[in-house]
Parts: structure tokens; C-alpha cells; sequence
């Protein structure tokens, strides 16, 4: 199905998690992944002002070595970050153009919209903006990608209804939820007409590896398909989804990804019933819904490692057993350079920022007390 006029196949390449070696972008591993999807007839590819190294990277291994013609880019636009004047905000337009040298953005995205950040559109006027970029060529589509509560995704679509998409978190296991309300957010834009693209449906990872009774439930259904895969497949079967992105960061997951959705098909009513299964299963485990999108880092006055942190708290909390893996804290805070939960002065500048509504300042505390 076509949406704004185009036919995009339900998988997107997420552009945040892209390999590394080391701290820098491996730009060779890349190019590999960039050409197995677009080789199985993918288009789409979603970076951002504030994807470290992302949208240089994508230069060298998309805009520099295929025909424009031939995908869709998107990008964003994030004021909340650094900025104080309009003039600031626009800037970063220019530089995503710059960085990319795409020449235009099929798809250009007001970034991560909720409270505190939606003022920061209005108050330097960027919707008017970024559709007189429209008008102009350099944008094809203009959007917004979302972080908040149901009540303020209606407010924002009801008071700008030029919006053409929006971008919302969705997986199987926020379906639900109280803090990410994906349902309650799904049913709004549609109830609005906005295409949606799907972004975290494997929840930054943690989907890809959920509790020992998740993947029974979906290894004892479909033993030769992949955990992830089933969490990416909930998504595409939504109704008015124009994509879905996942954040790969292999080759081999290029291919793991591509090898399920290259032929897409409807979900069946007996996998529908795994993923309620899995949803059941997935109740009686409290994890903390850290994504891992660093948003929290912008601000922490201490740089303590608080996704780093997460990560290894939830690995506490699936496997009760902190010994085994207190080396995660190394690997991930102390040799990110960042500094460990106890020296956290609890400002909760991190709340604010955080698109999660994770309670931060106490999660960490827990950390504390389980690693010291």
C-alpha cells in the first residue's frame, strides 16, 4: 500500500545504532548493510541531526554510491537541543544537508515531540518553516516523531493538522503500557488519518533478548525464526504503518531482518495468539524502559552512564544474579567514560529530558544499592 504517494516497503534502516569500531562509525560494515537492503528492494533510511557521526556516515555509504533516486531519507530537526534563537534551530538544517549532501529530504521530522520540548516548535515557528522548505523542494514530507502522553499527540495533531506523519513508539511490549501508551497513541493518529512510521519495535534491543519464558513461547511456535523478528512483525501487520524502523547494527542482523520481511505477509490468528502469549510472559518481568537513546546524557550535569546503567540493572533484574554481571558496568560506564550511579546529586534534569518518563533518580538509586 502507498502512502503520500509512495510505495515503501514495510522495513526501514534506523540509522542511531549503526557499528562502531570502536567509538567511530564502521563505514565499511555499513556500505555492506546499506547495499543488502536496498538489493532486497528497502528504501527507506531514518538518521538525525543528533545520531552522532549518523548523518556523515550515511553520506559515505548511501548519497556517495547510489542514485537519489533510488531511496528515501529522512532526518530531524531537534531545537531542544543547544539552541536559543530560531536562527539556531534552522542551522541545523543546513548542517544535516551539509553532512549528508542528499540535496533534500524525502522525509523531515520535527524530533521527539512531547514535554518539555514541543514548545520549542511553536515558540521559533518551525512548522511554518519547514513547510516553506517544502515548498521550496528540499523537504518532500514533513512530520514529527513522538515521546508522550496520548492526551498531548491529540493536542499537537489537533492543533497542527498539516502535519503529514508522525513517528511513534510501538512494540508488543509498550502496547499497553502506562508510560509509552503505543496503543493509545496508535489509535489517536489514526483517528487523526496520519501515516504512522514505527520506531523502537524491538525496544532498543531488549526485545531481541527478552526473559527465558518470552523466547520459549516463541521458539516453541516458530523454532527456525529469530526472537526479533517476531517483535518487528507485530509492527508491520499494523493497519496504516508506512514502515517500520529497526536500528541494525550487523550485517548479520541486516539479514536476519531482510530474510523476514523481504516477503512480507499478514500475521496469521495463531501468531497473533504467540504474540498475546508472549505479551502475558513478558508481564511478570519489571524491566527498566530505557531505549538507550542518550537523550538523558545531553543533560546530566555529572555524566553519570544512565543507559549504561540500565542496561546492566536489567540484566539484574532478568538473571538475579549481580556477580555475573558487574562486568557490564565496566564495559558499558566505566569505559564509556562515564561516571557510575552513586555519583548522581539527583538534580533530575534527566526526568525532563527523558522521552521514556523513566524515574531516573530512583532506578539509580537501585543501581546503587545493587552494584555499589
Amino acid at each position: 500500500m502507498a502512502y503520500l504517494g509512495e510505495e515503501i516497503k514495510k522495513l526501514g534502516f534506523g540509522l542511531m545504532r549503526l557499528p562502531k569500531n570502536g567509538d567511530v562509525i564502521d563505514v565499511e560494515q555499513t556500505k555492506q548493510m546499506v547495499d543488502l537492503f536496498l538489493e532486497a528492494g528497502f528504501t527507506y533510511f531514518d538518521t538525525a541531526f543528533v545520531y552522532n557521526g549518523s548523518e556523515e556516515a550515511i553520506k559515505k555509504a548511501l548519497v556517495e554510491r547510489h542514485p537519489r533516486e533510488s531511496y528515501q531519507l529522512a532526518t530531524k530537526l531537534a531545537p531542544w537541543v543547544n539552541c536559543k534563537t530560531r536562527e539556531e534551530a534552522i542551522k541545523q538544517f543546513e548542517t544535516s544537508l551539509e553532512r549528508t549532501g542528499a540535496g533534500y529530504f524525502d522525509y523531515y521530522l520535527l524530533h521527539n515531540l512531547g514535554t518539555p520540548r514541543t514548545h520549542f516548535f511553536d515558540d521559533y515557528d518551525l512548522w511554518t518553516w519547514a513547510f516553506e522548505q517544502k515548498e521550496k523542494g528540499l523537504i518532500k514530507h514533513v512530520g514529527f516523531s513522538f515521546h508522550g502522553t496520548p492526551a498531548e499527540l491529540d493536542e499537537i495533531l489537533s492543533k497542527h493538522p498539516e502535519a503529514e506523519f508522525v513517528q511513534l513508539q510501538i512494540n508488543y511490549a509498550d502496547w499497553e503500557s502506562k508510560s509509552i501508551a503505543s496503543h493509545q497513541c496508535y489509535e489517536i493518529a489514526r483517528r487523526h488519518g496520519k501515516p504512522i512510521i514505527i520506531m523502537e519495535p524491538v525496544k532498543g534491543g531488549l526485545l531481541a533478548t527478552p526473559p527465558e519464558g518470552v523466547c520459549k513461547v516463541f521458539k516453541d511456535a516458530e523454532p527456525e525464526s529469530s526472537v526479533a523478528s517476531w517483535a518487528v512483525r507485530y509492527c508491520a501487520d499494523l493497519e496504516g504503518v508506512i514502515t517500520v524502523l529497526s536500528g541494525m547494527s550487523s550485517v548479520d542482523q541486516m539479514k536476519d531482518n531482510l530474510a523476514y520481511m523481504k516477503d512480507f505477509t499478514k500475521l496469521t490468528d495463531s501468531q497473533k495468539q504467540v504474540i498475546n502469549n508472549a505479551q502475558e510472559e513478558l508481564k511478570k518481568v519489571p524491566l527498566v524502559p530505557c531505549t538507550s537513546c542518550n537523550y538523558c546524557m545531553k543533560v546530566c550535569p555529572c555524566n553519570i552512564g544512565i543507559p549504561g546503567t540500565f542496561g546492566v540493572l536489567n540484566l539484574y533484574k532478568l538473571y538475579n544474579n549481580a556477580d555475573n554481571v558487574k562486568i557490564h558496568l565496566v564495559w558499558n560506564v566505566d569505559e564509556a567514560g562515564k561516571k557510575r550511579a552513586h555519583d548522581c546529586i539527583k538534580c533530575g534534569k534527566c526526568e525532563d529530558a527523558c522521552p521514556q518518563h523513566i524515574d531516573i533518580r530512583n532506578q539509580l538509586a537501585e543501581a546503587t544499592r545493587v552494584f555499589g
